[in-house]
């Protein structure tokens, strides 16, 4: 799911402000009177701090007020200095809570809780120096994936199709890349454009995705097909070892080009992922290294997902769905 991250300005100081804006936060908390120059500062949500219950959490009476006002819809922002096990009683009630931070260190306790988080960190002018970056771990981390090494069981050229180009407003790293698949529970790391070529200049933020119909993974625990992917979309991007951060799309590209079915299979999960044919289009291998889909072999191992099927309009459903 993603996280959200709030600037507090009490008291307003406009270049904190703009600070805030320009680390992308996704509102600002301040007192009522300054929410109109907030707005004249940049298009966000200003926010009425007076709105937001901001407790410290010291006995379990206090823990069970914390639920119980979340629970009848109010905000609840834990205050800093908060022991971590009461977080985690509150959380595993209702998720919707919001938590205060001033460091890299607390925000990754924060988004850790219970593996799932709570819902939203708000910062203030104390975390000024580090804003920037922990807004862009708020905003980009999405945990941790669990992938298997896939053993490729079958390659062969299915004549022409039309491929996704997912261009996005990020730079990847090597073996960074979307997962990407026929069926939403088995996905193939797809790398993106990071690696040097003869003929080629890397295009470190492009993905060449695969097939229109192949479904790729979403923030969030979504899912939707390539061809349903737009400017201002968010993709998940995936790391060979399974970090997840989030990116924004600028431009798709759809081509006719040469396709290959590729195949793999893991203790009994089976998929298969449809690219272009092309040595510029690299899976992740186990070994953590890019490998181009023409000198990919079977019995090569490549970094996959194996998911439950069963997903309706990209949410996971519990329904009996069997995909090939």
């Amino acid at each position: 799911m993603t996280k959200k991250i709030y600037f507090k300005a009490v008291p307003f100081d406009k270049s904190l402000v703009t600070l805030a804006l320009e680390s992308g936060v996704d509102g600002i908390l301040a007192e009522k009177n300054d929410l109109e120059k907030i707005q004249a500062l940049g298009r966000t949500q200003a926010l009425d701090v007076q709105d937001f219950n901001i407790m410290s959490i010291d006995s379990k009476e206090d823990e069970e007020n914390a639920v119980q006002r979340l629970k009848a819809g109010e905000n609840v922002v834990l205050a800093r200095g908060v022991e971590i096990i009461p977080v985690e009683n509150i959380v595993a009630q209702t998720p919707q809570v919001g938590m205060e931070a001033a460091t890299l260190q607390e925000v990754d306790t924060a988004l850790g809780i219970l593996e799932k988080g709570v819902d939203y960190v708000v910062v203030d002018a104390e975390s000024a120096g580090e804003l920037k970056k922990i807004a862009a771990r708020v905003k980009q981390d999405q945990g941790r994936l669990e992938l298997i090494p896939g053993r490729i069981t079958h390659i062969s050229p299915v004549g022409l199709g039309h491929r996704v180009c997912v261009d996005t407003i990020s730079l990847l790293n090597t073996a960074e890349g979307m997962l990407v698949g026929n069926s939403s529970a088995f996905t193939f790391l797809v790398n993106a454009e990071t690696e040097s070529n003869p003929y080629v200049a890397p295009r470190p933020f492009r993905i060449n995705a695969g097939a229109v119909h192949s479904y790729t993974c979403l923030p969030g625990d979504k899912t939707t097909y390539l061809e349903e992917l737009a400017p201002g979309s968010q993709v998940l991007i995936v790391s060979g070892q399974g970090e997840a951060r989030s990116a924004v799309v600028g431009r798709i590209k759809t081509e006719v080009r040469p396709m290959l079915l590729i195949s793999a299979e893991f203790e009994g999960h089976q998929g298969s992922v449809i690219l272009q044919n092309a040595e510029t289009i690299r899976l992740v291998g186990a070994d953590n290294r890019p490998v181009s889909v023409v000198n990919l072999k079977v019995g090569d191992q490549v970094m996959c997902r194996a998911d439950e099927a069963g997903r309706h309009f990209g949410m996971r459903i519990q329904e009996d769905i069997r995909e090939k």
